[in-house]
């Protein structure tokens, strides 16, 4: 079966309550488990707090945008070094730049949270935060570690992005990133885990653009940056990214966060696709297939004809934003204590 295909059955394997298609064999993922345990060991595991960032960033005029973050520890930003690091931070100062708006950072991330959780972490935002402008969520390594099904996985992102898109928040997925980048899980299982984690990451993002959101892929992001600067880009423990890891990760959904709010470079309106960047328009789980392969990609609904379905399932769209010009100063993500 194809990539694509994989992709289509497990999101509607959530979406009917099935228990879809197991991305590895039963011996695949005891082998992955216990790869995990041993790089744990080595490392020390890999819990513990992230820093506490919430607060307003910049000072512009008018109400306050609300950005909430939800998800794990890449989305709490476990491993950076300083709360300014982690990457709601470094989305909210970046986010007040380019709108001139402050922006009002609500986090409610847990370290080592699975996509189960998230329906607890809206109780907890929505208590705090009635009514949220855009949220980011990143999350489904746990998920891969602790191997939960991947149908199940993706149905709780989907009801997430559902509960959020009905409060007419815009939402933003950054993908389950690519396992095989982890430096302590080693070949031949890092190959496995690649396997898992992206075919995860294709899944949640059919089911993303299907509830009302946008997705953009993670994957192996910091694989090439990693492997010239490992202690750079990567904690101390290896296991997590550091504060610069981060902000690769947060440069990379900034552009599609502003997207989905409407905010366009000098005041533009969205651009069309481009076929020369590889973008283009087409049924959803090729979308999400090529998304994956290209870490930074969003993907988004679209239509085609006035038809938002065609033969092969949604249309969707694939832009890759990560190089984006926003604003005129390019230096608004580098780290700054200042708010």
């Amino acid at each position: 079966m194809s990539r694509a295909g994989r992709a289509r059955k497990v999101a509607a394997a959530a979406a009917f309550g099935g228990g879809g298609i197991t991305a590895l064999t039963a011996l695949g993922v005891g082998l992955i488990t216990a790869e995990v345990k041993l790089a744990r060991r080595w490392i020390g595991q890999p819990f513990g707090q992230a820093h506490d960032a919430n607060g307003v960033y910049g000072a512009g005029t008018g109400a306050p945008i609300d950005l909430v973050v939800l998800g794990d520890s890449s989305a709490a930003g476990l491993g950076a070094e300083a709360p300014e690091l982690t990457p709601g931070a470094v989305v909210a100062r970046g986010l007040a730049a380019v709108s001139g708006r402050s922006v009002r950072l609500t986090s409610v991330a847990v370290v080592g949270a699975e996509s189960a959780h998230l329906d607890a972490q809206i109780d907890r935002l929505l208590a705090i935060v009635p009514e949220p402008d855009v949220a980011l969520v990143m999350v489904g390594a746990n998920d891969v570690t602790h191997r939960v099904r991947p149908a199940a996985s993706v149905r709780h992102l989907a009801h997430t992005v559902d509960r959020l898109t009905a409060l007419g928040c815009q939402v933003v997925v950054g993908t389950c990133p690519d396992l095989g980048t982890i430096e302590p899980v080693a070949q031949p299982l890092s190959l496995i885990a690649r396997r898992w984690s992206r075919d995860l990451a294709a899944a949640q993002t059919v089911a993303t653009v299907e509830a009302g959101g946008r997705t953009v892929s993670l994957g192996d992001l910091l694989g090439p940056e990693f492997r010239r600067a490992p202690g750079e880009m990567f904690s101390a423990a290896r296991f997590h990214p550091s504060g610069a890891g981060y902000a690769a990760v947060a440069a990379a959904v900034l552009p599609s966060i502003c997207a989905a709010l409407g905010l366009w470079p000098d005041g533009g309106a969205e651009r069309a696709p481009d076929a020369r960047r590889g973008e283009g328009v087409g049924p959803i789980a090729v979308a999400a297939v090529a998304a994956v392969d290209d870490p930074g990609s969003e993907v988004s609904a679209t239509e085609v004809g006035g038809q938002s379905r065609g033969p092969r399932g949604r249309w969707a769209v694939l832009k890759r934003r990560r190089h984006e010009p926003l604003v005129a100063d390019p230096g608004m993500l580098d780290p700054d204590p200042a708010r």
